[in-house]
């Protein structure tokens, strides 16, 4: 493959991971071949780092990584981001049948500093089901302290109740159609009963601040990174609520801008009616929230399916959109 060539839409083959606040929800809802365990967790619908390689599922690029397109494909794939070496998102659909752990990551200048690689981790939720009363927690309350904020985690270290570091986290009930927008440095987790799709910067770097008393597969506990979390912390955050939708439209259809900050852009389609995306030489992915349908374009055409995720080239030129059935569905870019 050469800059020459044009790529047509790809799908990946999803990575499963297993982690013990995973569900089946991934399977049962989404259509990912799971096995009978009841703690799938994530699943990686688009990766690109050294130990989570994406591989094109079918057509003619089948067997492929993203690794070895983004080495061949030049601007065929990443068009006016072609000067990137590495795919600069990844995406997921997230099964939380627990709590995961209050966690942090860093933005760019610090991941740096840790020596990580150049990306921090800002990451946005788009909330596909959530059970009544399912809460996250997302940023700290007005005012917290870095002081204030090491005194909880130091009680709740040495056996103390929760609850007074619990006093210090912006927790809130989410519903099914809520998008959250996460900035590296917020202090942050998902709780039980939640099914979502997850947006963010290339990276895996987190830092955990406390992880509610529990214990890995080992029966020890897993590592808690106080310093360093509190070192990440952006205490000017404050409270983080979900994003009010930004009301578009063009001569087809409305939709919804739900994010767009400098690394990613996030916007919600749904539709009977076909309509059209813009197509300006940057690469876009499609994640199917619900419906179905197909996505034509001028270097091949690709099912839209609960749960599937697509990738469009830049190459790909015109992207029609043909719903079979009431569809709802993200698009992705990078600004």
């Amino acid at each position: 493959m050469s800059e020459s060539v044009c790529v047509p839409p790809l799908v990946f083959t999803p990575l499963l991971k297993r982690i013990r606040w995973g569900g089946r929800r991934l399977g049962t809802v989404l259509g990912k071949s799971i096995g009978d365990e009841s703690d799938y967790a994530e699943s990686w619908e688009i990766a690109n780092q050294p130990e989570h390689d994406s591989v094109v599922a079918s057509g003619p690029l089948q067997g492929s990584s993203l690794s070895e397109l983004m080495l061949a494909g030049g601007e065929s794939l990443l068009g006016r981001h072609s000067n990137l070496t590495q795919f600069p998102l990844l995406i997921k659909f997230l099964d939380a049948n627990d709590w995961l752990s209050l966690q942090v990551h860093p933005d760019d200048l610090l991941a740096r500093e840790y020596g990580v690689n150049e990306r921090g981790k800002t990451e946005c939720w788009v909330i596909l089901q959530a059970d009544p009363g399912a809460r996250i927690c997302c940023g700290l309350r007005q005012g917290v302290t870095l002081a204030q904020l090491r005194r909880g985690l130091e009680s709740v270290s040495s056996g103390g109740e929760s609850g007074e570091l619990e006093g210090l986290l912006h927790m809130y009930a989410v519903q099914a159609g809520d998008c959250v927008f996460v900035p590296a440095g917020t202090v942050h987790a998902l709780g039980p009963g939640i099914l979502l799709a997850e947006i963010q910067q290339q990276s895996n770097q987190t830092f955990r601040l406390y992880d509610w008393g529990r214990v890995g597969t080992d029966g020890k506990p897993r590592p808690i990174h106080v310093e360093d979390s509190l070192h990440c912390t952006n205490f000017a955050i404050g409270p983080v609520n979900p994003v009010v939708p930004v009301e578009l439209c063009d001569q087809e259809h409305g939709f919804e801008e739900l994010v767009r900050c400098e690394y990613f852009v996030v916007r919600r389609h749904e539709s009977l009616h076909a309509f059209s995306l813009a197509s300006d030489d940057r690469f876009r992915v499609l994640m199917t929230l619900s419906g179905s349908g197909l996505v034509q374009t001028s270097t091949g055409d690709e099912r839209l399916v609960m749960g599937g995720t697509v990738l469009l080239p830049a190459c790909c030129g015109r992207i029609r959109i043909q719903p079979r059935e009431r569809l709802q569905l993200l698009e992705i870019s990078c600004p």
